[in-house]
């Protein structure tokens, strides 16, 4: 019987982490010598978690300098919105335009795809921003910065679960570029997503997990009628919306 090498185990995660950080951040690491097809979404969660630690790190920072809990919050979503290049941001910007912004599919498609950003999009970010920062100003008072890990963790799930349960709604883009993940997969992204949650932010990690099934039902629910399925900019918005779910529910319990 043939056994499983526990380097090349190790070997192999590492490179589906670092494929997963390639994807989803500009943190100047080296690419992985290939991208795995479908994505390795498990790996996705645990960059998340990689990302809020960096995002964290600059809010402690801060706090120890002496700066107030309210800028430390804003330094802390700056870093966060460095380290991805702003993507899921774009994507919620052009997600709010285009969903709200035309009255047919096409129309729809086309306002996402645009670069520029109208009202909607404009409206969307900065709602959702000053959402996140209110709810991460009240977590960094109360000293409770583990829920900033464990809402970057859980956060980077939907974009499996929508990946895996819907179909791409354009046909071509980013999201459909990197392969459609299986059912399986992202049931293991969010498997994972929800351990990192419940280690870092504790039992207050359930009511975020609710929080974000909820907030992902209903994106979903609205791609799915106006669009036919999801795009990257879906996938994005998917993020941003279950960052503020997660980091609403743990700011709720303080």
């Amino acid at each position: 019987m043939r056994t499983t090498d526990p380097g090349d185990i190790a070997s192999r995660l590492m490179c589906d982490l670092r494929a997963g950080l390639s994807l989803l951040s500009r943190v100047p690491l080296p690419p992985p010598a290939s991208f795995p097809s479908p994505p390795a979404v498990w790996a996705w969660p645990v960059a998340g978690l990689i990302l809020g630690g960096l995002a964290v790190a600059v809010a402690q920072l801060a706090l120890v300098l002496g700066l107030p809990v309210g800028l430390a919050a804003a330094l802390a979503l700056g870093m966060g919105t460095l380290t991805t290049g702003a993507m899921h941001e774009d994507g919620l910007a052009d997600t709010c335009d285009g969903l709200w912004g035309g009255w047919e599919k096409a129309r729809r498609l086309e306002i996402m795809k645009d670069s520029h950003i109208g009202s909607y999009g404009v409206m969307g970010l900065l709602l959702v921003t000053l959402a996140r920062w209110s709810a991460v100003s009240a977590l960094l008072a109360a000293g409770h910065w583990p829920a900033l890990l464990a809402a970057a963790a859980l956060s980077r799930a939907p974009m499996a679960v929508l990946m895996a349960g819907m179909a791409n709604a354009r046909g071509s883009g980013l999201s459909a570029s990197v392969g459609r993940p299986s059912q399986d997969a992202a049931a293991a992204a969010v498997g994972v997503a929800a351990v990192l949650a419940l280690l870092t932010g504790g039992l207050g990690a359930l009511a975020a997990v609710l929080a974000v099934a909820a907030a992902t039902l209903v994106l979903a629910l609205l791609a799915q009628r106006k669009i036919g399925g999801q795009t990257g900019d879906i996938l994005g918005a998917s993020q941003q919306l279950a960052d503020l779910a997660a980091l609403a529910a743990f700011a709720s319990l303080i």
